[in-house]
């Protein structure tokens, strides 16, 4: 496996310290240091292969790290922190992502056998070890890069055997999930589409819950199982995020951004920022426009795993 490693390696080098666009529809690729800042928003879900150095997500109070030759599976779009570190020898971080569609997962379930049983209040994110089986897979579907003609016709194919590759794997039940309409977790997934196209409104659990078709207690539940999250918890982590992208923008005073995300007091929005991000929003915004006068980041940078950021679809990819 570590050809397989090496190539893809060098097949990703070429990707720049951002987002990187591959030409593969929902495959994209990172290289080197991530502003800490970019990697704080909503992430979408995906798939995230880590070929070098390391990586570390925080979703609610569980941080999981991932490092070469391991994925991370991403099933709902969850508000997460992550850091970058390039590999102890000095190499740059590397990655690649595939973003998870919906109505390709289905299409493939369609093809094969239903598996015996459903997992319940199991969070909706975590790590794995590749296979070889898995890595060879991504390796041709990098190669596409240099073959752009045979796109068309090869990226489909591959992007279902990575698929298939990760049902078969212990994920696999997460893939399933969301691809099924009436499991709790496509039915949480649905609520948070919900909290993010209104994130600055009031929000009622109980209206959740009814359009849910679930008790109260039922979908608090669910939703906490799977996001690690209460539903007004993840509200919060979505504004916050928000906020955070209008002040780095420059779009908005400390003041007005609080309460262009829904807040009725600023000084809650400092108190919940300062918890959220280490300093007080005014000092955050600071400390990142400094990073962008000094050539580390970029405002309108996307990060580098198909992932986070409210749902203006400034996802990330990390």
């Amino acid at each position: 496996m570590n050809d397989q490693l090496n190539e893809l390696r060098s097949l990703t080098c070429r990707a720049q310290n951002r987002r990187t666009e591959t030409g593969i529809p929902r495959v994209a690729m990172v290289q080197g240091e991530i502003p800490e800042h970019l990697l704080a928003a909503v992430y979408d879900p995906m798939i995230n292969l880590i070929l070098q150095g390391s990586k570390s997500m925080t979703v609610g109070d569980r941080t999981l790290r991932y490092d070469p030759a391991t994925y991370f599976v991403m099933s709902i779009e969850l508000p997460a922190v992550g850091s970058v570190h390039p590999a102890d020898s000095g190499e740059p971080y590397l990655a690649v992502s595939l973003t998870l569609d919906p109505s390709v997962l289905t299409t493939l379930l369609a093809d094969l056998p239903k598996p015996a049983g459903r997992y319940e209040n199991a969070p909706g994110f975590s790590v794995a070890s590749v296979t070889s089986e898995l890595m060879d897979a991504w390796v041709r579907m990098m190669r596409l890069m240099d073959n752009p003609e045979a796109i068309t016709a090869l990226a489909p194919v591959y992007e279902r055997e990575i698929l298939y590759r990760v049902l078969q794997g212990p994920h696999g039940w997460m893939l399933r999930e969301i691809a099924a309409p009436d499991t709790a977790m496509a039915r949480v997934s649905q609520a948070i589409q919900r909290i993010r196209q209104d994130f600055a409104e009031p929000i009622r659990v109980e209206t959740l819950a009814l359009k849910a078709a679930m008790s109260v207690s039922a979908f608090h539940r669910h939703f906490k199982a799977v996001t690690t999250l209460s539903p007004l918890q993840y509200q919060k982590r979505v504004r916050l995020l928000q906020a955070r992208t209008l002040l780095v923008a420059g779009a908005k005073s400390v003041t007005s951004a609080a309460f262009a995300v829904g807040y009725e007091s600023a000084t809650q929005f400092s108190r919940d920022y300062a918890r959220a991000f280490g300093l007080p929003p005014g000092r955050d915004a600071a400390r990142m426009l400094g990073e962008i006068r000094n050539g580390r980041s970029q405002p309108n940078n996307q990060p580098m795993a198909v992932a986070l950021q409210p749902t203006s679809r400034d996802a990330r990819t990390g």
